[in-house]
C-alpha cells in the first residue's frame, strides 16, 4: 500500500507541475520565447537575405541542409537555379 501512496503522489505532483509550474507554457503552447527557454533561431533568406524564423516562411532541404525563405517567390527563384544560391555561410542559424 506504501508503493501506491508514493505512485499516487508523484502522479499529483508531476500533474501540477505541468498544470501551473514550468511546464505550464509547453503544455498551452507558449514553449518559444516564453521566459527566455527555446528562443526562436533565425535563418537568412538565400535569395533576398532576409531574416527568416526558423518556424516562420518557407523550409527547404538542400544537398542536406535546411534553407529558410521568407517567400513562395524566393523558394521559387532558389528551385530554379540552387546552386547559385546554396552558399554555406548565409544559411547558418543565426542567434
Amino acid at each position: 500500500m506504501e508503493g501506491l501512496g508514493s505512485l499516487l503522489f508523484f502522479a499529483i505532483f508531476f500533474y501540477i507541475m505541468m498544470r501551473y509550474g514550468c511546464g505550464a507554457h509547453m503544455m498551452h503552447g507558449h514553449g518559444k520565447g516564453h521566459h527566455g527557454h527555446g528562443i526562436a533561431k533565425k535563418y537568412i533568406d538565400p535569395v533576398c537575405e532576409k531574416d527568416v524564423e526558423t518556424e516562420k516562411g518557407y523550409g527547404r532541404m538542400y544537398q542536406g541542409m535546411l534553407y529558410r525563405f521568407c517567400s513562395k517567390s524566393c523558394l521559387d527563384k532558389f528551385d530554379v537555379d540552387p546552386e547559385r544560391y546554396s552558399s554555406i555561410e548565409i544559411n547558418k542559424p543565426q542567434g
